[in-house]
Formats: structure tokens, sequence, C-alpha cells
């Protein structure tokens, strides 16, 4: 399998691809075709553990792994002594024709550690095939979730270091702990006087920067991305759709060839993406939808085919999903021009320079055949949360909620009682307060702390703080690095050679 850049130019294999991250052009590497997945196939994942599915599914993009490095490191990605529920990636019943696809049991409690846990495998297999003798220096930009699960994937893996920038102020109590505290000799933490997408943007200027690249160099450094523009990170998010369609087929919920809508909440469009690439692979899919909060970008951009970041950025209570460039949306938009690098290219230089593009009306009727959309505020979110509680006992983050919201909100327009999966992606105890204030009432938070939150709910609905949360109070923060937009690059460079605080 080769894989090319949406902009165009290189012609690599999946150990590469993995390797570099992003394309030297700028663009994201996509497979040069979708690998196809019988209904035969289909049928069989219904009897495998999610391992054996984990690894029918990577080996058709990874050709230059041999099915032995791919099994050991899918089995110990994916150990029973990393996640709590030895099902990986369970579902949960809400009604007869809704689940959830829990995606939070991993060591970080979001859905990010479910590629995070495999990349660093991947790299360190990548490195070597590819004679990288230099150090894999991964460089990410966060929005809350991704940090830690990249910061726990590769602590201590021999040959690596991480370095994650997050908002200031754009994450919650519990994410911000959980990354200032990490351990390990080769993390580095660092606080952005500004939002996600500066964090974003900075970090692809980085890639990009060819005296960035001479400074790694020198260090006996080369860059490499955790963020899902790295396919290493989109291969192990593809699975867990398939597992969540074999698990409807093993419990009887549908038969084989029935389709199943998904709804996620995305704000770097990473997530739902994969669920694209699986329908393209064969899985039987109705809707896609795309559930987005006040930031509603790309709500806007699937009614109207306009991409427009000309607009306020709100921070609300899924800060996971405040983001108004969504950088994964490429790798679709390479689809829906059939494959025309010079027009992606054209698309992005315009967004660079005019903050918005227009894919035309033919393209956009495409993309309504496949995607739904919609959005809901932090009232609607937090009437989600205690709505669901309430009507059917189940305590959802605010992420998840949003999804909820959307799907409920879908279903009143279209009439659609397909079954339909909603993907959660993290637990309500990485925001507790915001869920807490939801079920009780704003004031029930009042006065509390994240943890005493915490055990407000553990209280409220019988289920046990994680213990990942519990021990965030006595760990000590070890990062405490900060740095403006435009120092990003020193901010790196000064973690490698010594200069942080701790």
């Amino acid at each position: 399998m080769s894989f090319f850049s949406t902009r165009g130019g290189a012609c690599v294999t999946a150990s590469q691809a993995i390797l570099h991250g992003l394309a030297d052009d700028g663009g994201l590497y996509v497979p040069a075709m979708f690998p196809q997945v019988s209904q035969k196939k289909l049928a069989e994942l219904a009897g495998m553990t999610y391992q054996e599915r984990g690894v029918e599914i990577l080996k058709l993009y990874l050709e230059d792994f041999t099915l032995q490095e791919i099994d050991s490191a899918v089995r110990q990605a994916y150990a029973d002594t990393k996640f709590d529920d030895s099902r990986i990636a369970p579902l949960r019943r809400l009604d007869d024709s809704t689940a959830v696809l829990e995606l939070f049991h991993g060591p970080t409690l979001a859905f990010k550690d479910m590629a995070l846990q495999l990349l660093p495998h991947l790299t360190t297999l990548s490195a070597q095939k590819n004679g990288e003798s230099r150090e894999v220096s991964i460089l990410v930009a966060t929005s809350g979730d991704t940090g830690k699960a990249a910061l726990e994937g590769f602590k201590d893996v021999p040959g690596t270091s991480c370095t994650v920038f997050y908002p200031t102020d754009g994450v919650s109590d519990v994410q911000k702990l959980q990354m200032t505290t990490t351990g390990g000799g080769n993390t580095h933490v660092i606080a952005l006087n500004g939002n996600f997408d500066d964090a974003q943007t900075g970090v692809k200027q980085l890639f990009a920067s060819a005296d960035f690249a001479q400074s790694m160099n020198s260090r006996g450094r080369v860059l490499s991305s955790a963020n899902s523009i790295n396919f290493g990170r989109l291969a192990p998010q593809i699975v867990y759709y398939f597992s969540a369609y074999a698990d409807l087929l093993a419990e009887g919920r549908i038969a084989i060839g029935d389709p199943v809508n998904f709804v996620v909440p995305t704000g770097n469009f990473g997530n739902i993406l994969a669920a694209y690439y699986a329908m393209n692979m064969g899985l039987p899919v109705g809707r896609l939808i795309c559930a987005s909060n006040r930031n509603n970008v790309l709500t806007d951009f699937f009614l109207s085919g306009i991409y427009d970041t000309r607009r306020q950025f709100y921070k609300t209570t899924s800060p996971s999903m405040d983001i108004l460039i969504s950088s994964n949306l490429e790798r679709l938009l390479f689809e829906v021009a059939d494959r025309d690098g010079a027009l992606i290219s054209v698309w992005m230089r315009q967004l660079k320079d005019s903050y918005t593009y227009n894919v035309g009306q033919q393209r956009l009727d495409w993309l309504k055949s496949l995607f739904s959309a919609g959005y809901a505020d932090d009232q609607e979110c937090a009437e989600e949360i205690r709505r669901c509680f309430q009507q059917d006992g189940y305590l959802m983050d605010t992420h998840t909620a949003v999804a909820s919201h959307v799907l409920r909100a879908y279903r009143q327009e279209t009439g659609d009682d397909t079954p339909t999966v909603i993907v959660s992606t993290a637990s309500p105890y990485k925001f507790a307060a915001d869920v807490l204030s939801a079920v009780e009432g704003k004031d029930a938070a009042q006065g509390k702390d994240a943890f005493q939150c915490s055990e407000a709910l553990e209280k409220l609905s019988g289920r046990p703080v994680p213990e990942q949360v519990r021990e965030l109070r006595r760990l000590p923060v070890r990062h405490t690095a900060q740095c403006e937009k435009d120092g990003m690059a020193q901010a790196v460079l000064e973690g490698f050679d010594g200069v942080r605080e701790e």
C-alpha cells in the first residue's frame, strides 16, 4: 500500500507516512486505495476479540509491517492491564435503536488512547524499517485529550521524546493536571498563550520550517507527529467502527449488511473521518452524523459547502471540540475533489490567505449524500446530560452529550430510526464540574474543585471515580513552561536543551 499527499506530492510506504507524520508539501498522507472488507469477513469479526479485529483491519494498510509485528504491537497496546474493560471499546445499549460506543477505558480516559497506545509501537518500528538513527521527537498540539494520551503513550519509550502544546485556558482542570503531572524523562509540556488553533497552526509551521528541522537535526532529532494528521493515528481509529458493528452483529441487534448510523462529536475531524474510511472499506454505514459544539464551523460547512473561519471563537464546556481549523477535513476534501491534489492546494491557500473556501454545489450535494451535521450549545449539552441520566440512567461527558443532542435533533427532523451508535469520547469524570452542574443544577459545583465534584458524581451515579483522576491529587506538577505564539520553536529547543521548569 502506497501513500500520497493530499496536495499532490510524495509516494511513500506506510512506515514512512507514520515516521514523517506530515508530507513535505504540507499535505496529509492518504492511502492509494481503500482496501475492502467482505461481508464474510465482517461476520468473522463478530466472533473475535478487539485485539484480533485490530490485526485484521490494520494489516490491510500496514503492508510493510509483518503480521507478527502488527500482532505484537496490537496486543501490547490493548493489554488488559492498560484498559479497565477487557472488551477495550464496549457498547452500552441505551434503547432498542441506540448504543453508546465507550472509547474512554484506556489510561487517560479518552478516545485518543485507542490510537496513542498503539502509535509508539508503530513509530519505533517505522524508524527501524527506515534506518532512522536519530531520536524521533513527537510534536503535539492538543485541545485537551491528545496531549495526555500522547505523553502517556510515548513516556520513556526508547528513541523517542514527546512535546505537547496546550492552550493555557482552553482545557479542563483534570485535563491540565493530567498533562502537567506527567512523569518520564522524555516528556515536555508547554502552555501556549492562545487557543488550540494557534497551537495547531504553530506546530504545522514548525514541521514546515527548514531552519527548525536543521536545529533539530543538529541535536540528533527528527520530527514526527502524534496528532491525527499522522496516518498512524487515523488507522487505529478505523478499527473501533468495525468493532462496534461486529458487536451489534454478535448481540443479534442487526443482521449482516444492515446499515448502522454513527454520530460523532468532532472538532479536528479525525474521529469521524475514520468512520468515513471504514465506510469506504465496506462497513455498512447509513449516515455519518457530524456533531459540533458552539464552534460550529463544520456544521455550517456541511450545510453550505463553505468553510469559513471568520467567526468568533468560543470556549465551551466541551473544550476538546473548541476548534475552528479542522485539519483532518483535508483528507475528506481530497476525496471530494476526486483526489485532485492541485485543487486541495488551492483551497488550503485560500483558507490561509482569506480564511475561507467554497467546494461548490455539486461537491456539496455529494457530501450531503453521506453526512448530516448539527450542533449543541452549552445549555443544550447540559440538558442532554441531565435528560440521559434521568431517563436512561446513563452518565455521559460533555462531548458525548453534544453527539446525543445532535442525534435526537436529527431523528426528529428526518424520522430515521436506523440503529445508531453514539461515539463516546471521554469519561464524565474528566469534566466533573460541568457534568455535576448539568445533572444537579449550577449551584451543585459551586465552591468545589474537580476532585470534590468527582466525589459528588460518584455518590450520585454509583459509578466509581477512576483511579487516574484520584491519583492526580497526590502527583506533583512537573511541567510549568509557558510560551507565546511566536515562541514555540524556542520553547521546544529549550526543553530539549534542559532549560525547563519542574
